[in-house]
């Protein structure tokens, strides 16, 4: 069986890392840098090579992207669901800080809360609760 890790191309990835704790809860599990490599470049040694981290309780992977320019779409979105409508609100509100709300988080006709959001970093977001957990 499988396992899904979103891997996320940054162009500050720390920064980025450290947002998603502060808005969803978890920490950064380790870090490595490009200075870790044989024969790195100075100017490359800080930048992170791979970054793994827990954020909502959800494996991410981020690095430094650095071949070329980051390009945001709209193919990919990473979807939070919460148990209750309290944590989905606080969520919503933290990732939308310096973003830009899609959709705004409301009641659903499925039941649930449902709202998207693009966060500061160009991330796309779905977060709703569960259907049978949606508070009235």
């Amino acid at each position: 069986m499988a396992k899904l890790t979103p891997y996320i191309m940054s162009e500050d990835a720390r920064a980025q890392a450290d947002f998603y704790i502060q808005a969803l809860g978890g920490e950064i599990l380790s870090v490595m840098t490009h200075g870790q490599l044989p024969d790195a470049s100075e100017a490359n040694k800080d930048k992170v090579m791979h970054l793994s981290m827990v954020a909502g309780g959800v494996g991410l992977f981020l690095c430094d992207f650095g071949f070329g320019t980051i390009s945001h779409g709209n193919n990919v979105h990473l979807s939070l669901e919460f148990e209750s409508e309290a944590e989905a609100r606080e969520a919503f509100e933290k990732l939308s800080e310096g973003g830009r709300v899609g959709h705004p988080l409301e009641r659903a006709f499925w039941g649930s809360l449902f709202g998207q959001v693009e966060d500061k970093f160009g991330i796309l977001w779905m977060i709703s609760t569960e259907a049978a957990q949606a508070e009235a």
